[in-house]
């Protein structure tokens, strides 16, 4: 099999990405080459909105891979706008690199969409994105984004679909079943099985921190507090439980001084602050049932949980996550919800607690197990397969 250079464009380093990017680089059959189009983002700092901070992720983004970020000349540079990604140079480069392949995150960026367009028909265009249907819009406007989507997508060859939702969009948009293929979205999965003392050290911390007994029930949420997430919606359902538990909080965004007044008053609700990602390991393992109540609109996966489940949590989640359909087995490995239904996320929670420790820990190491089928090396091998032209991994595998 013929080693092909892959040319890979994205906006700027993401922590789940990299993994899959190191691990394509480690294989014997494609030769990848990131090329970044926010050039802005090249020193490792960026401004989230969703957290209201600036972060730099505290593990490797750019090791383990050929990267090359490419001049953004936007007037108002950034990924919040189409015309906020604009590289002049961007063909230029893919062009004299000699890519065999290109692949796409994304196509609403100006140089994204423009490169689709440069070079359909001369070289195998591959796409990757995360749209789900699951968000209901207006008849006219649903109309109207499928007529857009469908020229959008008659530029690409194979449409990578990170999982079941997310296909069924792409059908939707016209794009033909077998041109549809299956990678997983997917995290690095052996960070957050592998457990060390010092998670442990830092959970004993947290607890004696916050009052939380070695053997009290504890829920965590871990994230954005913003609307899509809905963390209103879980503390209301948690007032509301009549067993004994605790309910942690990590993180910060736009609803943190809402959530704090609703939580005044009951010391079983807890804050602690954002946490890097060499620290989210520990994160999930405080809990004994991780929550991700997302109503959306735009909670096209919700990668969370798959960080939880790797960590050897069971989940519950709201149904419009774009992840709960593929994920979670209901009463195996975890719950889903209606989202914003307060009855229903109440019943959930109460579910979780009347499982007992015992089911619980069973049902967090069936997550191990299925996370390593969502794994960054699963990733890579699938997109290794379909680069080189082997698309088995169609609707069979989301069924």
């Amino acid at each position: 099999m013929k080693k092909k250079k892959l040319a890979i464009i994205s906006t700027h380093p993401i922590q789940y990405n990299a993994p899959v990017f190191r691990a394509l680089a480690q294989s014997a059959e494609i030769q990848p080459k990131v090329f970044y189009t926010w050039s802005q983002s090249a020193s490792g700092t960026i401004f989230d909105p969703g957290f209201g901070v600036e972060l730099q992720w505290d593990i490797p983004l750019l090791e383990g891979y050929a990267h090359e970020f490419i001049p953004n000349v936007a007037k108002r540079p950034g990924i919040k706008h189409v015309f906020g990604i604009r590289n002049p140079g961007l063909k230029k480069a893919v062009s004299e690199w000699d890519a065999d392949a290109v692949l796409i995150y994304g196509w609403n960026f100006f140089s994204h969409l423009q490169l689709m367009r440069q070079l359909k028909g001369r070289i195998p265009i591959f796409f990757r994105g995360d749209s789900t249907l699951l968000d209901v819009a207006p008849p006219l406007r649903r109309f109207a984004r499928k007529l857009a989507l469908t020229w959008v997508y008659k530029h690409i060859d194979i449409a990578i679909a990170v999982g079941q939702n997310n296909a069924d969009y792409f059908a939707w948009c016209g794009i033909p079943w077998n041109r549809i293929a299956f990678a997983p979205h997917s995290i690095d999965t052996r960070r957050f099985i592998g457990s060390t003392k010092a998670h442990a050290e830092q959970i004993r911390t947290w607890r004696k921190q916050l009052g939380i007994g070695r053997d009290d029930f504890v829920f965590v949420y871990a994230g954005k507090f913003i609307s899509k997430k809905d963390p209103v919606l879980l503390i209301d359902a948690f007032m509301q439980l009549s067993a004994s538990a605790h309910l942690v909080f990590f993180g910060d965004g736009e609803l943190a001084r809402e959530l704090e007044t609703r939580a005044s008053g009951h010391s079983a609700i807890h804050f602690l602050p954002f946490q890097n990602q060499s620290a989210m390991p520990a994160v999930y393992r405080l809990g004994n049932v991780f929550v991700l109540p997302s109503r959306g609109p735009g909670e096209t996966w919700g990668l969370a949980l798959n960080e939880a489940m790797a960590s050897g949590r069971p989940v519950i989640s709201g149904s419009k996550a774009g992840a709960a359909r593929d994920l979670i087995m209901p009463g195996v490995n975890g719950w889903i919800f209606e989202s914003g239904n307060l009855r229903a996320l109440i019943a959930a929670l109460q579910t979780a607690i009347d499982y007992g420790r015992d089911r619980l820990l069973e049902m967090g190491c069936e997550n191990q197990k299925i996370s390593r089928n969502w794994s960054s090396e699963d990733t890579a091998r699938r997109f290794t397969e379909i680069v080189h032209g082997d698309l088995s991994s169609r609707r069979g595998s989301f069924e």
